[in-house]
């Protein structure tokens, strides 16, 4: 059982702190549901729920009042307590498949434009809605993202959100490398264009069917990202960047060319993407 009436069917996905199953509804809607499980152990008696299971939790009720079609909603939430151990289940609507499983059964000829531009501004419409309420996802990538049936996109995972305010201190170390914005990478201040940045990958990827950035460590990230929207000057280079500035880290001016494989319409797509990137990046 998932919870009061609710039955596991299979295990669909496994993290550092739990699983995932899909589950049937039991009762007249019979709808189909994910259940995400914690199992977490307690340190000491003083240490309490984790604080990005509670975030996750407050911020799904949050945005929940609003129904945003582009937003997995949360149906419901228990925490259980047994001695040291604590399980938090979670219960969700149930979407077909992330974006990553979607992208690696398309067809070798790639996307269709049209494909391309709803599913961003299906994206680009939850974005848009966390931001006004301003709520900060800080994990977007083609895992966060659901993708229905029906074509709906559903910005879900909100364990790295937070709320933003202006005395907050925000922390480095979050979003996915191949996805992490310039300004996180350099440890430096950073508001809602850390998601714009990797809504930007995102925009690439539907198209290129491959990760745009593809680094390993920070620095190379970095590499990977100034060779493309080259390397920014020295003075606008944050003076408490644990990484020194180096001109050996990209060249000056933005170089679609790098990517040879690329034909005209590529080229034309991934340059309006740059420009995503960039305007992010200024912010």
């Amino acid at each position: 059982l998932a919870g009061d009436g609710d039955f596991l069917l299979a295990e669909v996905g496994e993290g550092s702190f739990g699983k995932v199953y899909k589950a049937r509804e039991v009762g007249e809607k019979q709808r189909l549901l994910a259940v995400k499980k914690f199992n977490f152990r307690w340190e000491s008696e003083e240490a309490g729920i984790p604080p990005f299971m509670i975030r996750e939790v407050a911020l799904l009720r949050k945005v929940g009042y609003f129904n945003h079609p582009n937003i997995v909603k949360l149906l419901d939430a228990s925490a259980v307590s047994i001695g040291s151990a604590l399980d938090l289940t979670l219960v969700l609507e149930y979407i077909d498949q992330d974006l990553s499983t979607f992208l690696s059964k398309a067809p070798a000829c790639g996307l269709g434009r049209d494909l391309i531009k709803d599913v961003m501004q299906q994206l680009l419409r939850g974005l848009d809605f966390l931001h006004t309420n301003l709520v900060l996802h800080r994990d977007l990538k083609p895992e966060n993202i659901l993708v229905s049936s029906r074509g709906e996109i559903k910005i879900a995972d909100f364990g790295l959100a937070r709320i933003h305010t202006y005395n907050i201190a925000l922390t480095p170390g979050v979003v996915t490398l191949w996805y992490r914005a310039p300004e996180v990478l350099l440890n430096s201040v950073y508001m809602s264009s850390v998601d714009m940045w990797s809504a930007g990958c995102i925009f690439a990827e539907l198209f290129l069917l491959r990760p745009l950035f593809k680094g390993y460590t920070e620095v190379q990230q970095l590499q990977k990202i100034f060779e493309v929207i080259g390397l920014p000057s020295e003075d606008d280079w944050p003076q408490e960047s644990p990484i020194l500035y180096s001109e050996s880290l990209g060249p000056r001016g933005s170089c679609t060319n790098l990517l040879p494989n690329l034909d005209q319409d590529e080229n034309d797509l991934l340059s309006v993407s740059t420009v995503l990137l960039l305007l992010s990046c200024q912010k």
